[in-house]
């Protein structure tokens, strides 16, 4: 015999944009972690990044960003709460890298735009998922007996 309704919630527009958004992001990620590698093995700028002709910031920064873009791909491929944690690291590097310390590392700010954007389309989201679920919680009925 099957229940009369189902118990599990129909996904909003909302949430399937959210997801929609979340997987963007973790293909550009995936991208970004893709050159990153690219340059630390020599296969990209014809091989003159790579690793062992790299000055120590870039060392470190290569190497860190390489590593934590992809996993930030994974975790926000996979719509879990760590994704946007290991974005918001990754995006925080760059950030640092092109904003702090640009004699360094160089000037990008289409890169920091992007993030900024990316940034501030996540929050929006949140906001909204966080109205749906207010309301769809006001709309449930509450049994008060005991």
């Amino acid at each position: 015999m099957e229940p009369d309704s189902s118990t599990v919630p129909k996904n909003t527009l909302t949430d399937i944009l959210f997801v929609l958004f979340l997987r963007l992001i973790a293909i550009a990620c995936f991208w970004l972690g893709l050159q990153y590698w690219a340059m630390l093995v020599g296969y990209s700028l014809g091989g003159h990044a790579r690793f062992d002709l790299l000055a120590l910031p870039w060392k470190v920064a290569g190497a860190g960003l390489a590593v934590v873009f992809p996993v930030a791909a994974l975790g926000l491929w996979l719509t879990v709460s760590w994704g946007p944690v290991m974005w918001v690291l990754a995006a925080g590097g760059q950030g640092l890298m092109y904003g702090v310390w640009p004699e360094i590392f160089g000037s990008n700010p289409l890169i920091m735009i992007l993030h900024a954007c990316v940034a501030v389309i996540y929050c929006l989201f949140r906001v909204l998922l966080w109205q749906e679920k207010r309301r769809r919680r006001q709309q449930q009925v509450m049994v008060d007996l005991p």
